[in-house]
């Protein structure tokens, strides 16, 4: 992967490029970013610049080292990973040539991909992943033999967060004083889970979510239709996984629906209520998350227009219009009462809740929040 692959972000990649270009490269970075954030495509692209032959702004593409990157493939880059309790090949080995093979597998066909999607795709569902404590036994193994190819070593631990208190423990010493031209890359979505001391011994490189025009511009230059890539970005609110996911769905009116459901809160018509709710429990997941996300955007978007700061809307044209009479109904202990409760919603759905019993309880608490 190179930095130009990866949509914006253009501070963070020049600040990268230069500190490797002086030769004043932090031994141990923690990429830290929030959910959605694109800092393990960052951290892929790091590591192969470092690996590079020919650099300049950006790796060349071309290299050997960048070919072998290209395929997350370079023997001198090294990755840890959680994985849940999975059954795996009774040989060690084979089983971790085989969860290695998936890992570049997922890496190559969702590179923006998230924790749940890794975990769907090797099959750890419903089940808590970790990074083992035998983990820290291997990466100082890892790290104690010489470089095969390149001049430096890249160590990227993905999700630290679930290490284990001991493998945590165990990387410590290492993290602190590796070997010359070794470098850890900890990416993080959940820096506030991670031992302190372990965040003492690292270089923080926060990394932002994208900015809407990013990820607007990367769904048109993507085959995205501009009507609906302009659609799906404020839902997205800069989270380019999401924001793909959205582009395979069946496209939902959001608006109209949202409109439709807050008229039968407002009138209070319990059995239309009860019939929504089976509607929108019949909505395949990803479309029930929308709907809540689009909901919560409403709110965010109703506030803003109740205090006055409309130069900081999102929505345009016919949806503005609705929101703005939307507002009238409102008030801003309502919409804070009202998003809470849609955020909440969005948890348990999240959590596996039935759906029906999410949206029915929230439909009847927002009634009568809306309408007292």
């Amino acid at each position: 992967m190179q930095f130009s692959s990866i949509p914006g972000l253009h501070d963070v990649k020049t600040m990268l490029t230069a500190a490797a270009k002086s030769n004043h490269i932090a031994h141990a970075q923690l990429f830290v970013g929030g959910a959605g954030a694109l800092n393990l495509p960052m951290a892929l692209a790091y590591a192969a610049y470092l690996h590079c032959e020919n650099r300049g702004d950006d790796s060349c593409g071309v290299c050997p080292a960048c070919s072998k990157n290209s395929k997350f493939i370079h023997p001198d880059t090294h990755f840890v990973f959680p994985l849940s309790n999975v059954k795996g090949d009774k040989d060690e080995e084979r089983f971790k040539a085989d969860i290695m093979k998936s890992w570049r597998a997922f890496l190559l066909e969702q590179p923006y991909g998230n924790l749940n999607d890794w975990t769907n795709y090797y099959g750890g569902e419903d089940k808590q992943a970790l990074i083992s404590r035998e983990e820290s036994r291997e990466i100082i193994k890892t790290l104690s033999l010489k470089p095969f190819e390149s001049a430096n070593k890249v160590m990227i631990i993905w999700q630290p967060e679930l290490m284990h208190p001991s493998a945590a423990n165990g990387i410590l010493k290492i993290l602190e004083e590796p070997a010359p031209h070794t470098f850890f890359i900890l990416v993080t979505n959940a820096a506030d889970k991670l031992l302190p001391t372990i965040i003492s011994r690292t270089q923080i490189v926060t990394v932002p979510l994208l900015q809407d025009d990013e990820v607007e511009s990367y769904l048109t230059t993507h085959n995205v239709e501009a009507a609906r890539a302009k659609k799906i970005t404020p839902l997205a609110e800069g989270d380019l996984n999401y924001a793909l996911k959205l582009t395979e769905n069946e496209e939902d009116d959001n608006t109209k629906q949202f409109r439709d459901w807050m008229g039968q809160c407002w009138q209070k018509r319990y059995g239309l209520l009860v019939a929504t709710a089976e509607q929108f429990h019949a909505k395949d997941k990803l479309s029930q998350k929308n709907l809540l996300a689009y909901s919560m955007l409403v709110m965010r978007e109703a506030l803003l227009f109740i205090s006055g700061a409309t130069a900081m809307n999102r929505s345009r044209g016919e949806e503005l219009e609705f929101i703005g009479r939307f507002s009238k109904q409102m008030t801003v202990e309502k919409i804070e009462k009202s998003f809470t409760l849609i955020n909440d919603a969005s948890y348990h759905l999240e959590r596996n809740g039935s759906a029906k019993m999410i949206f029915l309880d929230l439909s009847l608490k927002l009634a009568k929040i809306i309408n007292p």
